[in-house]
C-alpha cells in the first residue's frame, strides 16, 4: 500500500485505534507486573516488556485469521489469565530478592515481563484480528501501527505505576479487571460457541451480555481467591 494514498493513512489510523483500546488494559498489567520491582528497574521492565509484547502481537497478527480458528485456544488462555490476575495479587514469596543489590533482581524482572507477555497474549486474541483486517496482509503498515502505540503504553504504565503507588487499592482493581476479561474471552471460544449460545437462548439474554456476566464471575473470582489464598499465608506465618 502506497504510503502516499488516502487508503494508508486510514487504514493506519483503524491499527493505531485498535491498538489504543487494548491499551489500557495493558497499562493495568504493566503497572501491576512490575511494581515490586525497584524503581531503577521497573522503567526498564516496562520497555522490555512493551516491546517484547509488540514483537509477539505482531507476529500473532499475521497468523490471526488461522490461529483464532482453533478450538480451546480462548479457554486455555482464559484460565491462563485467571492465574496471572490471581499471581498479581499475592505476594512474592522472596520479597527481599527484589531489593536494589539482592541476588534475584534479574529473575523478579524476568518474572514481570513474563507475566506481562502472558497477559498480553490472552487479552490480543481478538484485538489482532481488527488490526490483520486493517493492514490488509501489508506488514510494514501493521508494524508502523503498532510502533506508534509503543510510547503511549509506556506513558500509560508509568502513570499507572505512580497512582497505584498512591493508591495500592487499584492493584484489586486491576486484577478483578483481567478477572473479567478472562470471563468474556472464555464465552467467545469456538469450541463452546454453539452452546453458548443455546444459554443465551435460554436466558433470554444475548450472547454480549452472557459474556459480561461470566465476566463479572471471572473478576468475582479472582477476588475471592485472592482473599482466600492471602487468608491462608497470614495463618501459615503466625
Amino acid at each position: 500500500m502506497d504510503i502516499g494514498t488516502a487508503a494508508f493513512w486510514l487504514a493506519l489510523g483503524q491499527i493505531i485505534i485498535a491498538d489504543l483500546l487494548l491499551a489500557g488494559d495493558n497499562a493495568v498489567v504493566i503497572a501491576l507486573a512490575v511494581r515490586s520491582l525497584p524503581a531503577e528497574q521497573q522503567k526498564k521492565a516496562i520497555i522490555f516488556g512493551t516491546v517484547a509484547a509488540v514483537v509477539m502481537r505482531v507476529a500473532l497478527t499475521i497468523v490471526a485469521a488461522q490461529l483464532l480458528t482453533f478450538p480451546y485456544l480462548k479457554l486455555i488462555g482464559a484460565v491462563l489469565l485467571l492465574y496471572v490476575a490471581v499471581g498479581l495479587l499475592l505476594p512474592d514469596d522472596h520479597d527481599e530478592e527484589s531489593l536494589p543489590g539482592a541476588k534475584g533482581l534479574n529473575g523478579s524482572m524476568a518474572s514481570a515481563i513474563r507475566t506481562i507477555l502472558i497477559a498480553d497474549l490472552v487479552m490480543s486474541l481478538d484485538n489482532v484480528i481488527a488490526v490483520a483486517a486493517a493492514s490488509r496482509g501489508d506488514n510494514t503498515l501493521l508494524i508502523l501501527g503498532l510502533l506508534i502505540s509503543i510510547p503511549l503504553v509506556v506513558y500509560g504504565s508509568t502513570l499507572l505505576l505512580k497512582v497505584i503507588e498512591r493508591y495500592p487499592l487499584i492493584i484489586w482493581a486491576g486484577a478483578a479487571l483481567l478477572g473479567y476479561v478472562a470471563g468474556d474471552i472464555a464465552v467467545h471460544d469456538p469450541a463452546i460457541e454453539s452452546w453458548v449460545a443455546q444459554q443465551a437462548a435460554a436466558l433470554g439474554i444475548s450472547v454480549a451480555n452472557l459474556g459480561r456476566i461470566v465476566g463479572l464471575a471471572g473478576a468475582l473470582f479472582v477476588l475471592g481467591l485472592s482473599k482466600v489464598m492471602l487468608n491462608r499465608r497470614k495463618v501459615a506465618a503466625l
